[in-house]
């Protein structure tokens, strides 16, 4: 990947220091709280207490959580040591449009390093009319990031309306291109959507809308896409523990690196979303890389 030593160091504690293991990553975010409002909070409401993601983070053995400056000011002092930090360094409300999505700085690769950090987290929005102001500003945050030694996980949504235009956001298309653009402006890793397929594939741009392929064949056309960049693949809504784990499983087969699931996890109780994990962490074994 042509990394610094710095950032070396901080993806090695990642990949193979904690969480799983074996050059896999299994995150949890909390970013949902500033996107989304409270609203995801009410189908288990002691995920409210940001302390209910940090337990499990630490019980459950993940590589790291995920989260905005103030959850990481109040919040990660306790667990400082025990669960790595990606600190998440711009957000926006879900009260706009989409058509008009930008993620403003919430914070800094600096507050990253004064908080022990071993990553930080920036939304593209690839496609928004804003496009050119957020690869300015991300511009900013990855020179930042090499400076520091901090690695860089892009956060990579196709959005607005020319996205919805040529196959809308979950196509093939959008999230390929999505792929790309993350490599092409410097991310470590990118997190990404799963492709589905549906009718309005057809509207999508020559060869995408004649493209017959498999989910899993789909996605690994995206995983080539993002090229040296590690991928990440978001879970979205909260799902069934069986499709959750057939996605897994079919993610890291098509040649993800890891996972990055919140809602479908700590939207569960938390003995349920304990086990779930161990059942993860079983799957993330038989990617692992071999012990020399």
């Amino acid at each position: 990947m042509g990394l610094s030593p710095g950032k070396r160091a901080r993806l090695k504690r990642l990949l193979y220091h904690h969480g799983p293991g074996g050059g896999t990553l299994l995150v949890l975010p909390i970013d949902q709280g500033l996107e989304h409002g409270p609203v995801d909070f009410f189908v288990n409401p002691d995920a409210e207490d940001p302390s209910y993601q940090f337990r499990l983070a630490r019980d459950g053995r993940f590589s790291a959580i995920a989260l905005h400056i103030g959850l990481a000011e109040r919040y990660f002092h306790e667990y400082a040591g025990d669960v790595p930090l990606i600190l998440k360094l711009n957000g926006k409300t879900s009260i706009p449009s989409d058509a008009q999505s930008f993620s403003p700085l919430t914070g800094t690769v600096e507050d990253a390093v004064r908080l022990g950090a071993d990553a930080v987290g920036y939304t593209v929005y690839v496609g928004s009319p804003a496009q050119d102001r957020d690869f300015e500003q991300f511009r900013q945050v990855r020179a930042e990031a090499d400076r520091l030694g901090m690695p860089v996980i892009v956060w990579a949504y196709p959005r607005g309306e020319a996205v919805g235009k040529k196959g809308g956001k979950e196509s093939l298309y959008a999230i390929d291109y999505a792929a790309r653009v993350a490599l092409e402006l410097g991310a470590d890793i990118v997190k990404l959507n799963y492709p589905v397929a549906s009718e309005k594939d057809k509207e999508s741009p020559a060869p995408y809308n004649t493209l017959t392929l498999s989910p899993d064949d789909a996605f690994r056309k995206v995983v080539v896409s993002a090229g040296r960049a590690l991928v990440l693949v978001s879970g979205g809504e909260k799902v069934g523990d069986a499709e959750l784990l057939t996605k897994v499983r079919s993610s890291m087969h098509a040649g993800a690196t890891g996972i990055i699931f919140g809602r479908n996890l700590w939207q569960r109780p938390f003995d349920q979303a304990l086990s779930l994990t161990h059942e993860l962490h079983a799957i993330f074994r038989e990617y692992a890389e071999p012990v020399a």
